[in-house]
């Protein structure tokens, strides 16, 4: 494994040295090295947090900033953090107008979320969560409270703190959170597996001449392996899938993301999106808009992962709020 590290054990530690020291409007919390949070809060608006595994930057960490999230809680890579980083990340961002955890529906992040509420509501802090759950490979439709957050997340927090920023109450929050991940849906797929940095390989493989169809963020299984198709046809076939999801009735306003995995390079990501609008378009969707580059990541994982809004007049309206985040800072 050729990498930029020191201990592999620490990379976690080093990169959030690295990112406070880059990004002076960030700070560490007073009371955990693996939670990081906004130096200024506006006061009397509702705390925004999320927290996950590292490894997906600029998921989770990368999305603090005005106008989305307030404090986040870091895990090690893959991992979910331990229920006491919520907790400080909730008390962090904790204004006196209540908290919203919006997080991805994993086992370890619904426990310790649930965990940490309740410590919070012992201290009187208002607590609600929305879970994100747009990755339609991990469960059948039936049962699509089971499935997991992936990139789609980045809609909740966007509209999320959109909406506490422009001063929503806590219910206002939450009901703008969960209505944008009702109406996101998302597809991977896996080109080559990535690799584990305390391991110095991955945890998983994709053999040579082969794809996996709807893997997951840190290599859980797809729907099937198929053989390498090409652009063309993975576009098609990650585009009809989340369509016949969805069932539409008839054409849509949309918004699209193609995040890369980590290793995939964007050159690649606007031939899949070429290929996708022209199946969009087909089906008599309209994109309103288009987010495209490394959104929500697997390590150096080759592949790309597709995520399709359904968009009402409100996500569209919080969606063109602004919105700093540290991640994507723009020059």
């Amino acid at each position: 494994m050729q990498r930029f590290v020191n201990n592999p054990d620490f990379i976690v530690d080093d990169m959030l040295k690295g990112l406070v020291k880059a990004n002076p409007e960030v700070r560490f919390s007073e009371e955990n090295d693996h939670v990081i949070s906004m130096k200024e809060m506006k006061k009397g608006k509702v705390g925004v947090i999320t927290g996950g595994g590292s490894g997906h930057e600029p998921a989770f960490v990368g999305y603090l900033g005005d106008g989305m999230l307030d404090s986040v809680a870091i895990g090690e890579v893959f991992a979910s953090p331990p229920a006491l980083a919520f907790y400080d990340a909730i008390v962090d961002a904790d204004q006196g107008e209540g908290v919203a955890v919006l997080f991805g529906n994993y086992a370890g992040d619904n426990m310790n979320v649930k965990m940490a509420v309740q410590m919070a509501e012992d201290d009187d802090i208002e607590v609600k969560y929305v879970v994100a759950n747009d990755d339609v490979a991990s469960a059948p439709k039936a049962v699509k409270e089971q499935r997991h957050g992936i990139a789609g997340g980045f809609f909740m927090w966007k509209v999320g703190g959109a909406r506490a920023a422009k001063g929503g109450s806590l219910d206002d929050v939450i009901a703008s959170a969960q209505n944008v991940v009702n109406r996101t849906k998302s597809i991977c797929v896996g080109l080559e597996p990535c690799v584990i940095p305390a391991l110095g390989h991955s945890n998983f493989k994709i053999e040579d001449g082969t794809m996996e169809f709807g893997v997951g963020h840190h290599g859980e299984a797809g729907t099937k392996v198929e053989k390498l198709k090409s652009a063309s046809e993975m576009a098609q076939e990650m585009a009809e899938t989340i369509l016949n999801d969805f069932d539409f009735e008839e054409g849509k306003e949309v918004a699209v993301m193609l995040s890369s995995l980590g290793a995939t390079p964007v050159m690649e990501l606007y031939v899949l999106y070429d290929e996708v609008e022209k199946v969009l378009a087909k089906a008599g969707h309209k994109v309103w808009k288009t987010y495209i580059g490394n959104y929500v990541t697997s390590l150096d994982m080759n592949g790309a992962s597709l995520t399709i809004v359904d968009l009402d007049d409100e996500i569209k309206e919080l969606l063109s709020e602004p919105a700093v985040p540290i991640g994507m800072k723009n020059y």
